[in-house]
């Protein structure tokens, strides 16, 4: 069985996030969407919350399972037997970061290959942070996020004026 991991903050997760996972479920058995914590981040959603939303927005997928992890994630991909790490890459700089850190992950456990998908023109612009913004000052985020979850986000980030 050919196992890919899709890793990710999924801090909300995007139409962007939803195009990589779907075409990558189509390319291996099993696809585990991996919510990844960066202490780096000050995240919207607790890694808790974030599977839930993934999974009500990957439901009906059979090959699609959602995990959560913290530590290095070629650890977590050797712990499961996966043969692949996709990426996402929107732009050149997406291209140089996941680049190092494709040849770190190789080195660190050889045969996992990192496998990048180019996003769709439609989401090059897409991104988390984006969509955290736009939600906080109460505008429509439905074109960024699956509709399932939409209502979800906003409720969390909208912030109204004088609270």
């Amino acid at each position: 069985m050919r196992i890919a991991v899709v890793p990710g903050s999924f801090d909300p997760i995007t139409k962007g996030h939803m195009d990589i996972i779907l075409r990558a479920k189509d390319l291996f058995d099993k696809v585990i969407v991996l919510v990844v914590i960066n202490t780096e981040k000050k995240p919207a959603f607790t890694p808790e919350e974030r599977v839930i939303m993934i999974e009500k927005v990957t439901q009906g997928y059979n090959n699609i399972i959602t995990d959560c992890f913290d530590g290095l994630l070629v650890d977590y991909v050797e712990r499961v037997g996966a043969c692949a790490i996709v990426k996402g890459l929107r732009a050149v700089s997406d291209f140089e970061y996941e680049f190092q850190m494709a040849l770190y992950n190789k080195r660190l456990y050889e045969p996992a290959e990192t496998v990048f998908l180019t996003t769709s023109t439609e989401n090059l612009y897409l991104s988390s942070s984006g969509v955290k913004q736009i939600a906080a000052f109460g505008r429509d985020i439905s074109d960024f996020v699956p509709q399932e979850i939409c209502e979800e986000i906003y409720q969390r980030l909208y912030k109204k004026k004088g609270e």
